[in-house]
């Protein structure tokens, strides 16, 4: 049996990159022996090959939520794979419209895929994957791996989720996108590895400034949907976790900020294994 671990693939908040920065959200889950992807933002395809992955060995997705920095290069993943030798079913799960999304990119791109199945003998890329909407629970359970759903907070979106991967001798936990919320510390109990977002606050006039074409909404919405570092770490120790790891930084490409900032800012709540997520970084379980 390999190694089990987590992959960051890209570590960044936000859907926008500039020289220098790192990438939008995707993630690697091996366990038991299984790939599956989190979060398809852009980047995540060369992500994924970066690990060493096959892409025509692609089974299993799970989207959080409808941000363009979570979905963005699902459909581009799904049709690199296949020009890769994809040939087997790809089950995807996510919050309700993806399956909306995935139709307008197979049409987007209808004239490319309908040559390569003729021209090149390429199976019907549309019958190979399927779509399953997600709701708060036990999502689906595969190959030993039970995966969950909690419902998180993201206003003013609603179907916005973490997820829990469960095996009999390994926990890990993504909080998704989501202001702090008392509930995940229960979904995460005693959890091998927490995978939470995270703010510095001192940052954020900063990167507003950086951002240019937002407005006072852009603050509002990161200070409703989004997390502190310290929130962060308060509900790493709540959970009782073993190991904390920060991803989705809001800002990740401030060179003004660096590791030792993110560990200072969870020090007064979190005092265990802490990883500062970059791109790439392979989390062993």
């Amino acid at each position: 049996m390999t190694q089990d671990y987590i992959a960051l693939l890209g570590t960044k908040g936000g859907p926008a990159i500039r020289p220098g920065s790192s990438m939008p959200t995707s993630n690697l889950v091996c366990l038991n022996g299984q790939q599956i992807v989190l979060d398809c933002g852009l980047g995540v395809t060369r992500g994924l090959v970066d690990q060493g992955m096959q892409l025509k060995d692609l089974s299993l997705i799970f989207i959080s939520h409808l941000h363009s920095d979570h979905y963005l290069e699902l459909g581009s993943l799904l049709h690199t794979a296949w020009t890769a030798g994809l040939k087997t079913p790809v089950d995807v799960y996510g919050p309700d419209g993806l399956d909306t999304y995935w139709a307008g990119f197979l049409a987007a791109m209808k004239a490319d895929i309908d040559l390569r199945t003729e021209d090149e003998g390429r199976p019907d890329l549309k019958a190979l994957v399927t779509f399953h909407v997600v709701d708060a629970g036990e999502v689906v359970t595969h190959a030993g791996i039970t995966i969950s759903a909690l419902r998180t907070e993201h206003p003013p979106l609603i179907d916005c989720f973490a997820y829990s991967f469960k095996t009999d001798k390994t926990h890990v936990v993504f909080s998704g996108d989501t202001a702090p919320i008392t509930a995940l510390e229960d979904f995460a109990r005693e959890a091998d590895l927490l995978i939470h977002e995270a703010m510095l606050e001192t940052a954020l006039p900063a990167l507003m400034a950086r951002v240019g074409n937002g407005s006072d909404k852009l603050m509002a919405h990161w200070l409703r949907s989004h997390s502190f570092a310290h929130d962060a770490a308060k509900v790493a120790k709540n959970a009782d976790v073993k190991r904390l790891a920060l991803s989705h930084l809001i800002p990740s490409d401030d060179p003004t900020y660096g590791v030792q900032d993110w560990q200072s800012a969870v020090a007064p709540e979190w005092d265990g294994p802490l990883t500062v997520g970059h791109d790439g970084i392979k989390i062993d379980l």
